[in-house]
């Protein structure tokens, strides 16, 4: 192992530390105490708890076994070995980092808030190195790796329903059901926005008469952003026209519709909301990669 190499694990490692405070917190610190039915295997571990009091760490390092056997060759060594080294982490984490943090007995309103927030981010922080705490984590990339077209929180939120829905029945407590559902849907939000966020922006097709390079060269001036132009022509008059398309972050946008409007006044420009861009100048986020 080169010293590029460790450097990189340390980063992911820390990253993922990180990651599982805020997850140990939402589930130890505000959801156990609350006595939510939680979402994946975490819920299941909370029920074991409730039941037997077996510690939720351990129970869900057992659990992942057989799922992690199962979706091993779908998902890649690399993916599956750092998503071992996240279960440990934040299993460590739950047992015993989390019960030393004083422990939230207030409104289950803001339990539920703060639970579905703070492990919300957490899970969103372990997609975005490539890497899952295990669990319905597995099944979840691994839906994600068929059908890439899915977004994570939808999968997350439809796979982890009948979970919420037995551990209220379980204990008899409705009010329970209904803020577990309020704590998955917030999972689902905060993934998609932090792991979606990464590679969304904003996407502009201007339709200008004869000052297409002109507007092209301005906007690589002013952003550095790259643009294609597509020779068309009116649809009433039939008159030519050249359209200039061009993906860019959301800050710079403001400053590419200056830059239209000083070169060409005329120009029509439509902008629209890109949720994702890929390419140069855009980070990018897989599942699935690194097999």
């Amino acid at each position: 192992m080169n010293l590029n190499s460790i450097k990189q694990f340390c980063k992911e490692t820390a990253i993922e530390t990180i990651a599982s405070l805020l997850i140990a917190v939402g589930i130890y610190n505000f959801a156990v105490a609350s006595k939510f039915p939680m979402t994946g295997f975490s819920g299941i571990s909370m029920i074991l708890y409730r039941l037997f009091e077996l510690p939720i760490g351990l129970t869900i390092m057992i659990l992942n076994v057989p799922v992690a056997i199962i979706c091993y060759r779908l998902l890649g060594r690399n993916f599956f070995l750092r998503s071992m080294r996240c279960i440990v982490i934040s299993s460590l984490m739950i047992d015993y980092l989390a019960p030393l943090l004083p422990i939230y007995e207030g409104s289950r309103m803001i339990s539920a808030i703060c639970t579905g927030v703070l492990g919300g981010l957490g899970y969103a922080i372990v997609y975005t190195q490539n890497s899952s705490t295990g669990g319905t984590d597995f099944i979840i990339m691994a839906v994600k790796a068929l059908k890439p077209y899915l977004s994570l929180g939808k999968i997350a939120f439809l796979s982890d329903v009948g979970i919420i829905l037995v551990g209220g029945i379980l204990f008899e407590d409705v009010d329970g059901i209904v803020y577990g559902m309020i704590i998955n849907f917030l999972f689902a939000v905060v993934v998609d926005k932090v792991v979606y966020g990464i590679n969304a922006g904003k996407f502009a097709l201007i339709i200008t008469e004869k000052h297409g390079q002109e507007i092209a060269d301005a906007i690589d001036d002013c952003c550095g952003r790259g643009s294609t132009i597509i020779q068309g022509k009116g649809g009433y008059q039939g008159s030519p026209k050249e359209l200039v398309l061009v993906a860019c972050d959301n800050k710079q946008m403001f400053f590419v519709q200056q830059t239209v409007k000083s070169v060409d006044p005329a120009a029509f420009t439509v902008v629209l909301e890109s949720n994702e861009v890929h390419g140069e100048g855009f980070q990018m986020f897989n599942i699935g990669e690194n097999k």
